[in-house]
């Protein structure tokens, strides 16, 4: 095998094509993955993460309003070498019809993410820990910030004091998969990704959790659109840098 093919970065599947209905101030005539941050688009933040670490192809997984997401991609300059190609899956095709549907695009181990999550994410360790484990799938995992203050109470019911925002205790998932070939055997049309196909490779012993402890957001509300452009302001992007721009 020559030795750039060697080299070469698996493709990025984008889950592009949900109605973001928990974002409506935004997404009634605007799909999620156009919502901006910075002056961008979600999806362009999520693709410059993976560029921006040697990742050149990339097939955002449309559906609701796709064609203005296939309209943005054609229209941005990416960077040298990025190839970005959208594929249509479908209306109100569940996230894991829309990996199924994409079958035909990739060969060998892939790589998967939402298009309204980012993170300072080492995507080449997390791609080493899954090739390392031989499983057919990786997520990362992560502790989101919680909503609220946390009252520290003793036995006897005194509050001792407050906790502003903990970092949660237990890990969610993150997004940023990893696959093997192989999940497509676990996958159908009406698949929802995050229920029976991650918790059926989970008994199986085949779902691996990449730790990730730095950065992570996920755009699912307006609340988290402030915060996110608030980084985005105060120079803070760390998902692609402390100091960036556009």
């Amino acid at each position: 095998m020559p030795a750039a093919a060697e080299n070469l970065k698996p493709p990025v599947l984008i889950l592009s094509g949900g109605r973001g209905t928990r974002l409506r101030e935004q997404t009634d005539s605007l799909p999620k993955p156009l919502v901006e941050v910075g002056g961008k688009p979600l999806i362009w933040h999520v693709i410059q993460i993976y560029a921006r670490q040697g990742f050149t192809r990339f097939f955002p997984l449309t559906g609701y309003l796709g064609e203005q997401i296939e309209e943005f991609v054609e229209g941005e300059v990416w960077p040298e070498g990025v190839s970005v190609s959208c594929l249509e899956t479908g209306l109100d095709t569940p996230t894991g019809g829309r990996i199924a549907a994409a079958s035909g695009q990739v060969e060998g181990t892939f790589c998967a993410t939402y298009a309204d999550g980012v993170a300072d994410l080492d995507l080449d360790a997390l791609l080493d820990f899954h090739r390392s484990s031989g499983r057919v799938a990786t997520m990362t995992a992560v502790r989101p910030d919680l909503q609220w203050g946390v009252a520290e109470i003793d036995p006897a019911g005194e509050v001792t004091g407050f906790i502003e925002k903990p970092r949660s205790e237990h890990w969610i998932n993150g997004g940023f998969f990893c696959f093997e070939p192989a999940v497509f055997d676990w996958l159908e049309s009406d698949s929802v990704l995050e229920r029976e196909p991650l918790e059926n490779l989970a008994a199986a012993g085949q779902l691996g959790a990449f730790r990730h402890e730095g950065f992570w957001d996920c755009c699912d509300t307006y609340k988290d659109l402030v915060t996110l452009n608030d980084l985005w302001a105060g120079g803070e992007a760390r998902w692609l840098g402390s100091k960036a721009t556009a």
